[in-house]
């Protein structure tokens, strides 16, 4: 049985990339009753029913690796977080969340510091320094010289990324450049799956020359940690790593102790002090939502 990547659904019928080419299937009834709806990024076997029109039926969806439900995509492999330092100013939160979801589903992040062209030198190193003690690549980007471009088709290659950041920071541009510049070429399957079209926008993995997906969509500018419990927060920031083992008390939350390595890290600079406040902003969150659950 061919086995493939959904790249779209719209009306019930879904756009399946397989070895051969592209099939329009549809789903058995078996997933409505297990409350299954299939997402583009899943990996599925399908049956095909007519080679000449390239029609088939869904049979089984693989276990998903992750899925977000705003934008509905599964198994997405790596997450651009878009950012700028002006016009937008920078929600640094915004940024630690995501990243934060990122680590827990072992998704790849890139940060993108985008519009480059209206800062000046110092201003982006400052931002470069939040997040390269992270061990994060960290790619400057603009549209007026192309800076970055040719780096971000690179980081690309072999992934299946989602764009993700503040409103205004340039995410559709970006995303408009790139289908420009490196989308590949698809033949029309069937009308049947462009049924809707007037509708919500839809989500769409596009697949890219250097063996990429892109997801087409505007991406989130906002997020909600679902499955992350504040005790274990400091785990999935990578720089307090090396530093929590060296905290006076086992299960330090780096934000009252005494003798916190980390609190200690933080003011010889070896942690940026904004990736710090993003911490403790969102520990305090998380900490608020448990006892919430618990009163």
């Amino acid at each position: 049985m061919p086995r493939g990547l959904i790249l779209k659904g719209i009306g019930g019928f879904y756009q399946v990339e397989g070895d051969t080419g592209l099939y329009v299937c549809k789903t058995r009834g078996i997933f409505r009753k297990k409350g299954i709806s299939p997402l583009p990024g899943d990996f599925v076997h399908f049956s095909i029913t007519n080679e000449k029109l390239r029609e088939g039926w869904i049979e089984k969806i693989e276990e998903r690796k992750n899925f977000f439900i705003r934008p509905p995509v599964a198994n997405v492999s790596q997450i651009a977080l878009v950012m700028t330092g002006v016009s937008p100013e920078p929600d640094y939160t915004l940024v630690d969340k995501l990243l934060v979801a990122a680590f827990l589903n072992d998704i790849q992040p890139i940060v993108i510091i985008n519009k480059t062209d209206l800062l000046d030198r110092e201003e982006l190193a400052r931002m470069e320094a939040i997040y390269k003690p992270a061990g994060l690549f960290v790619i400057p980007m603009n549209k007026v010289t192309m800076e970055g471009y040719s780096i971000l088709h690179d980081k690309l290659r072999g992934f299946r990324t989602v764009f993700a950041g503040q409103s205004g920071v340039g995410k559709s541009t970006i995303l408009n450049i790139i289908m420009d510049k490196w989308l590949m070429e698809t033949n029309t399957v069937s009308d049947k799956i462009q049924r809707g079209r007037h509708t919500t926008r839809h989500v769409q993995l596009l697949p890219l020359d250097c063996k990429g997906y892109v997801v087409d969509t505007p991406g989130f500018s906002s997020y909600s940690l679902d499955g992350v419990e504040h005790d274990g927060l400091g785990w999935l920031y990578p720089e307090f790593e090396k530093y929590q083992s060296e905290c006076r008390f086992n299960g330090c939350s780096h934000i009252n102790e005494p003798d916190c390595a980390v609190k200690n890290a933080v003011e010889a600079g070896e942690i940026h002090h904004i990736r710090y406040e993003g911490y403790r902003k969102i520990y305090e969150e998380l900490k608020e939502n448990y006892e919430k659950r618990y009163r």
